[in-house]
């Protein structure tokens, strides 16, 4: 008869510790679910996705619920464990049992149960959603009052149990993201989305096409000459002015200037009738807030201006677009002929070259927070135009002009080196 009571006792103890094997696993399958992939399955309609998210809305009465059953049935197991003890080893069995259900507890209800539901949190806690709802419908009183007095206790150190869970990402962690999604994101569609990410980082002043470089059409010229240009251009927009850029009229599209040669009255009275209004841009605005002001003004290229009203260059919609989806016209090559690889792993680079996309295709870390151009980041390190052809390091990087002229470092010779020192 003793031996049939001690058997109905294991077995119950057996059963006591699969409860606890299960509330275990329970906690850490709920807590290491992904919250954003849950919200994708609970659109989907996802029934054990739906229960865990309704659990998880509340995350202080799951917990609440999880450690009383846990505790309950731990406590109720080690009870069981001495009285089994107690009946085979007489008095040492109280030692024998507690030494015995702690470690039967640690490796199966404990170790090996969190680290089942760590790896694999969706196989562990949708079912377990379905097993723990009615049970805190059932237990809710006995929840709720634990959880009041947790609560208040943790109000006494400042500690907001509702309203204090901000699951938002923040651009830096979306961008980790998105570098760490692997297979999961084609790699096009990475850089792509890493594009519109920086958009808000980069101004316009970064990417504007320099004054100095700005091809227009200056009505003080000739009709010839500007003839000529006009024949030869590869732009579809042109700014149009007198003597100096500064003096912008405004901006000329080629499908006006081909009505006007159709009409047969192609003259600067007649161009100046078919400019648009210019539209300026000041060079401090972000891409994001650009790309949007396009939209807006039904705009495809603005002038760059500074603080003080002078302009500084012209940006396009196309210069924003490639900073999304890299370069989309053939004349991409024109980058790739400012850097010249070398045998020994040096780069000749064109001083006239951006910072900017030095970076992007050579997958560099040059800085960029101060000039935009080579040329520029030389002289502003070195604080003069070299007389002479200098050497000089930057964190990683090896510089040697090997052109000067024109007041510019035209070529300049990089070498990466593994370490900065």
């Amino acid at each position: 008869m003793e031996d049939a009571s001690i058997s109905s006792l294991l077995i119950l103890l057996a059963l006591l510790i699969i409860c606890s094997a299960f509330f275990s696993s329970s906690e850490t399958g709920m807590m290491s679910l992904n919250r954003y992939r849950l919200r994708h399955l609970v659109k989907n309609h996802h029934r054990g996705a739906r229960q865990a998210s309704s659990l998880l809305e509340r995350p202080d009465r799951l917990i609440g619920l999880i450690l009383i059953g846990n505790n309950f049935v731990n406590i109720l197991a080690s009870a069981i464990a001495t009285i089994i003890g107690v009946r085979i080893w007489g008095d040492a069995g109280i030692a024998i049992a507690t030494a015995g259900l702690t470690l039967i507890i640690l490796i199966f209800a404990e170790v090996s149960p969190k680290t089942v539901a760590a790896l694999h949190p969706e196989k562990i806690a949708f079912p377990a959603a379905y097993v723990l709802r009615p049970m805190l419908k059932l237990f809710y009183p006995l929840v709720w009052i634990i959880n009041s007095i947790t609560n208040g206790f943790l109000r006494i150190f400042g500690i907001k149990v509702s309203g204090g869970n901000n699951e938002h990402l923040s651009t830096e962690e979306l961008r980790t993201l998105v570098n760490e999604a692997g297979a999961l994101i084609p790699q096009r569609n990475q850089s792509m989305l890493l594009g519109v990410l920086e958009l808000g980082d980069v101004t316009v002043n970064d990417i504007m096409i320099p004054r100095s470089e700005v091809e227009g059409i200056d009505l003080d010229q000739d009709m010839d000459q500007i003839l000529e240009q006009l024949s030869t251009t590869k732009h579809t927009r042109l700014p149009v002015y007198q003597g100096d850029i500064n003096h912008v009229i405004g901006v000329l599209h080629m499908r006006n200037l081909a009505q006007l040669i159709q009409q047969g009255r192609l003259n600067k009275a007649a161009i100046m009738q078919v400019v648009h209004e210019p539209y300026f841009v000041p060079e401090s605005t972000p891409l994001q807030t650009q790309l949007l002001n396009f939209q807006k003004h039904s705009r495809r290229i603005g002038i760059v201006v500074d603080e003080y009203g002078d302009i500084e260059g012209i940006v396009t919609l196309e210069d924003i677009l490639e900073e999304i989806v890299g370069e989309l016209s053939a004349d991409n090559a024109e980058m790739n002929q400012e850097i010249h690889p070398q045998e020994d792993g040096s780069y000749f680079i064109d001083g006239s070259a951006y910072i900017r996309e030095i970076n992007k295709s050579l997958q560099w870390e040059l800085p960029t927070d101060g000039p935009k151009t080579l040329n520029g980041l030389i002289t502003e390190t070195l604080e003069s135009l070299p007389d002479a052809n200098v050497c000089l390091r930057l964190g990683k990087y090896q510089f040697e002009t090997l052109q000067i002229s024109d007041n510019r470092v035209k070529t300049v010779r990089i070498h990466k080196t593994e370490s900065s020192s």
